[in-house]
């Protein structure tokens, strides 16, 4: 299999690699460039070094924003203010001399999930990103549906009452916020630490835990009975909790038992990767468009 440099741009780190013959190898991290030009030489650089010891065909890179992969240009708002807004994409290619595909980082690590981890095998699947608010990605027929305005995958706006978006009410960040507030003991506690104090079985985590499932139960409920799709993966830093899908589960059937008609339980699982799915994600979508430049189609 040809080689590929791989490359997972973040706000503070950017992570980058070689997948070679379907494996994922010589990981590296550098800071978060302040500025464009700087960007520009640090990702150069870490293809000019890859050069050096292998021999790869292209560059793939996971990127935030949303990725117009029609017109080469990153739009949107993220944390890495100055790649946004310009055709991005052909002026890496330029500097690298090599194909280079970029998509964004939430589709990335599904694409991971769909060409080797918990999703392996489906063809349709959700997946949602559980951090600071929630974002996601759609998969139909094995491919990322981006949406007209770039929207797709972007579960957090959905209403969830009158008033709350699901990024406030299904986020730990915000669960942590709520829990703090009404603590009011002079620390300042994180989701993580509200999602460990109810299950040891503090009555206000307890309470706020409740908001926090019903919120994630009622739209994978309603995802699920619109797209109908294989699996729903769950990703982000909560999803590690043993614990969480039992609760959440718990909730979708009391929504199964008041609607009665809804006839299945979505298939809710775990990403099975963590640090790297952005950066094997971003080789399933460089492969994805260029298909041409590889021997196979498996990626472990």
């Amino acid at each position: 299999m040809a080689d590929l440099v791989v490359i997972d741009v973040g706000g503070t780190s950017i992570k980058h690699g070689v997948m070679h013959e379907g494996h994922l190898t010589a990981e590296g991290s550098v800071p978060t460039p302040a500025t464009l030009p700087e960007y520009y030489s640090a990702l150069s650089a870490i293809v000019a070094d890859a050069k050096k010891n292998w021999q790869p065909v292209g560059v793939g890179i996971s990127s935030p924003g949303a990725v117009n992969k029609k017109t080469g240009v990153i739009e949107g708002a993220s944390a890495v203010k100055y790649i946004h807004n310009f055709p991005i994409i052909p002026e890496l290619a330029e500097r690298f001399g090599l194909p280079v595909s970029i998509e964004n980082d939430a589709n990335c690590a599904a694409l991971a999930e769909l060409a080797s981890g918990a999703a392996q095998g489906s063809q349709n699947m959700l997946f949602l990103v559980i951090g600071t608010g929630i974002g996601g990605s759609v998969i139909v027929n094995g491919e990322v549906i981006h949406g007209r305005h770039l929207f797709g995958g972007e579960f957090g706006y959905m209403m969830m009452n009158d008033t709350d978006i699901l990024s406030r009410v299904g986020s730990p960040v915000h669960l942590g916020e709520r829990y703090t507030d009404h603590k009011d003991d002079g620390q300042v506690y994180s989701g993580k630490d509200v999602l460990n104090l109810a299950e040891q079985g503090d009555s206000l985590a307890k309470a706020e835990t409740e908001i926090f499932y019903k919120a994630l139960a009622t739209a994978i409920y309603n995802l699920s009975y619109a797209f109908d799709p294989d699996k729903v993966i769950l990703g982000g830093g909560v999803s590690q909790a043993d614990f969480l899908i039992p609760h959440v589960k718990e909730h979708i059937q009391k929504i199964l038992d008041h609607v009665r008609i809804a006839p299945f339980m979505p298939d809710i699982a775990l990403a099975h990767y963590r640090s790297q799915a952005n950066l094997i994600g971003a080789a399933t979508d460089f492969w994805t468009e260029h298909a041409d430049l590889r021997d196979d189609h498996e990626i472990n």
